[in-house]
């Protein structure tokens, strides 16, 4: 592996965690990889990529572990699980948590890690595929200035922005939530205007040329309703992601007793398109839960 460098490992070939080990590689980093799926991890050594077995051989390898995996019980599988990575990580080596997670869970596993003497980032990532792909993510992380050290510049491979807010494990996961809170309820209200528009009788690209130049835009308008004009649900974030990234936000507010009554709609409308089979698509497909609606086919886009 390259020595002027510090060796760098990705758990997690999805969307989000391809495109970022593509990043670290063209910044000139040697990547080694573990996924679930071995044909995936396969396709990236290929690339020129090192595949690992398990994240306990990839751990054992590297200086920077990076976790880019759905939720907090894959990163415990990953560290904690059977070959799991925690004890095979050298002492003073950096695991950086990339998932949308409880704040509180996360600032519990910084500990956990510091009793092996692994230190930790809580960095949470936005952005999408596309610009994981570019390189152009933004991260909010937190933790210890010794992480940062080694593992700055891995960041800073993967990202357009890396915002560092403070010293302690979890703040990087309290902004994600507020972030997410966001993104959810700006999908669900972009679903809720396009049907209102389109049962009202609007040609449904008139509405989305009309509003993506208009006060009431959003980014998430523009981004999710062309995957409704294109009559396209591939998942790029699928509905139940959102299920459980609002999930958290209900929970980690609950606590504190904080109204949350936009982000409680938004998850119960998610919930619905879930319970309704639509959990495996695009969360633009949280459009589909309304009556009465002709929405766009793919041969129309």
């Amino acid at each position: 592996m390259n020595d002027q460098k510090p060796r760098v490992g990705v758990v997690g070939l999805g969307a989000m965690g391809l495109g970022m080990a593509r990043s670290l590689r063209n910044a000139g980093y040697d990547v080694g990889v573990h996924d679930l799926r071995p044909d995936v991890a396969a396709d990236f050594a290929r690339e020129g990529g090192i595949a690992f077995a398990t994240p306990g051989e990839l751990a054992a390898a590297v200086d920077v572990l990076v976790g880019v995996v759905v939720d907090s019980a894959q990163i415990e599988q990953v560290l904690f699980g059977p070959e799991g990575a925690a004890e095979r990580l050298r002492p003073g080596a950096v695991f950086v948590m990339c998932s949308t997670v409880d704040p509180v869970w996360s600032a519990e596993l910084g500990l956990r890690l510091a009793r092996l003497d692994v230190l930790y980032l809580d960095a949470p990532v936005s952005g999408g595929a596309v610009r994981a792909a570019a390189g152009e993510l933004t991260m909010m992380t937190s933790g210890a200035p010794e992480a940062y050290a080694l593992a700055g510049p891995v960041l800073d491979a993967m990202s357009a922005t890396v915002h560092r807010l403070g010293d302690s494990a979890g703040l990087g996961s309290k902004v994600k939530v507020v972030n997410q809170l966001l993104a959810g309820v700006h999908i669900a209200a972009a679903a809720e205007a396009m049907a209102l528009g389109i049962r009202a009788g609007v040609p449904a690209d008139t509405l989305y040329e009309v509003i993506t130049h208009s006060a009431g835009n959003s980014w998430m308008f523009e981004n999710r309703m062309a995957h409704v004009l294109a009559g396209d649900y591939t998942p790029l974030s699928a509905v139940d992601i959102f299920v459980k990234d609002l999930g958290i936000v209900l929970d980690s507010a609950r606590p504190e007793r904080f109204p949350l009554p936009l982000a409680a709609t938004a998850h119960q409308m998610f919930l619905q398109a879930a319970a309704s089979g639509l959990g495996g698509e695009d969360d633009s497909a949280v459009i589909k839960i309304f009556p009465g609606i002709d929405l766009p086919k793919p041969e129309d886009g």
